[in-house]
């Protein structure tokens, strides 16, 4: 049997070494998706990304930053990405950016959730954020370790004041990240 403690100890211990770990951009992807009349689905990205994961000696000291520039929307179609970052859309003249702040990690083995706050424009809101841990792996190209990470949840546009297109768009956006970060460097030896 085991004490509420060590239980407590368990989630609370990370798969990771401590250190700041850096994002792997050309392994990583920012992906979301929105109902269309309510009868098929639009899939898009967004390709500039930068994020920044802390890992601490716990969860409770660890935390994840993430900083999105919103006019980088693909949606595979150059007219309708054109008309997204438009004032009536997304207005990312006014909102160049959407940044995620983690408040609370907890989890264990593959099996993580991320607390946090998502800032549009000058709305906040939490989030939460599943999580699953994809494993630490050396990359042959430059010898560091790789961490994968696969997050997904969702958000109601509406509470960001996105609340264009109602009947057109769905009000659901459903997000999937897919992140790579790199081990910390180790410091160099004084010699």
């Amino acid at each position: 049997m085991t004490s509420d403690t060590s239980t407590a100890t368990a989630k609370s211990a990370l798969p990771l070494p401590a250190g700041s770990w850096e994002i792997d951009p050309f392994h990583s992807a920012v992906n979301f998706t929105i109902r269309h009349l309510g009868i098929s689905k639009v899939r898009g990205r967004f390709s500039e990304v930068t994020a920044g994961l802390v890992v601490g000696e716990s969860a409770a000291t660890s935390s994840v930053t993430a900083t999105i520039a919103l006019a980088s929307i693909d949606t595979g179609n150059k007219d309708r990405d054109a008309h997204v970052r438009a004032p009536d859309l997304l207005d990312v003249e006014r909102r160049p950016t959407m940044t995620f702040r983690s408040t609370r990690v907890v989890g264990e083995d593959d099996e993580w959730s991320l607390e946090g706050e998502l800032t549009i424009g000058d709305v906040t809101k939490p989030i939460t954020l599943a999580v699953e841990f994809g494993g630490l792996q050396a990359f042959p190209g430059d010898t560091r370790r790789h961490a994968g990470f696969e997050a997904t949840g969702e958000i109601s546009r509406s509470t960001y004041g996105l609340d264009f297109g109602a009947g057109l768009l769905g009000d659901v956006v459903k997000i999937q990240l897919d992140m790579q970060f790199l081990e910390p460097q180790a410091a160099p030896a004084e010699g």
